[in-house]
């Protein structure tokens, strides 16, 4: 069940809308801000070396300010809902310039949902991107105002290896604000190896009895930030 609405609240809050433009980003340039398309604006922002080199390199989520985006809201909820789509850009810092390494625009929650208006920003409680260790991470939280108790947290994390930024790690935390129920699911690409814990509580001493159970499963190539989407996103919650 928990699962089941984990990957519900994946694929409604990574919806993008037909409005969406797709503009050009440039592949090199010596601004951070020359990467932002004009309308667009930085909301979230990490530094750190991910490829190695000792130079800071930068990863940033953008959004668009349309405000033919922003539209009422006729139900529960919030009395305006920002439809704007988002796009992640990672950014190799060279010799006086930055180039682009990756990029992607289907795959960044948008901050709030047409379908499910209860949904608060996926972004706005984990701060989105972090860059430490040489990895990339990605954070999100799908919590509701209205209509379910449960909170659902994932984390994607990303290496710079084989030229691309690919997907090595993904872990999972579900957890009831009535009951304080809690599961936590950890993947690792690299080793093929996942760890599911169930039986935790975080409200209660003595119903918290987590139980951790280690399983190995087939997976094919490693997946790159790039051609990440909720779909993909959906499979890897099914492992």
């Amino acid at each position: 069940m928990k699962n089941s609405l984990f990957i519900l609240f994946l694929l409604i809050s990574s919806q993008l809308y037909a409005q969406i433009d797709h503009p050009q980003i440039p592949k090199t340039d010596t601004n951070i801000n020359a990467f932002v398309p004009k309308g667009w604006k930085i909301i979230y922002r990490a530094k750190g070396d991910l490829n190695k080199d000792y130079l800071p390199d930068e990863a940033i989520i953008i959004q668009n300010t349309n405000p033919e985006n922003i539209i009422k809201n006729e139900v529960m909820g919030i009395d305006k809902l920002n439809l704007n789509p988002r796009m992640l850009l990672v950014l190799f810092k060279t010799s006086g310039n930055y180039s682009l390494q990756s990029k992607n625009a289907i795959f960044i929650p948008i901050e709030n949902n047409e379908e499910n208006t209860c949904l608060a920003d996926p972004l706005e409680e984990t701060g989105a991107i972090n860059i430490k260790n040489g990895t990339l991470t990605l954070s999100y939280q799908y919590w509701l105002s209205c209509g379910s108790y449960w909170v659902n947290n994932a984390d994607y994390t990303f290496r710079f290896q084989n030229q691309k930024m690919e997907l090595i790690g993904f872990d999972a935390e579900s957890y009831s604000r009535s009951s304080g129920e809690q599961t936590i699911t950890s993947v690792n690409f690299s080793t093929r190896k996942k760890s599911e814990t169930s039986g935790g509580n975080m409200f209660s001493d003595k119903t918290n009895k987590p139980k951790t159970v280690w399983k190995k499963f087939n997976w094919g190539r490693l997946l790159t930030l790039d051609e990440m989407t909720e779909e993909l996103a959906q499979k890897l919650a099914e492992i």
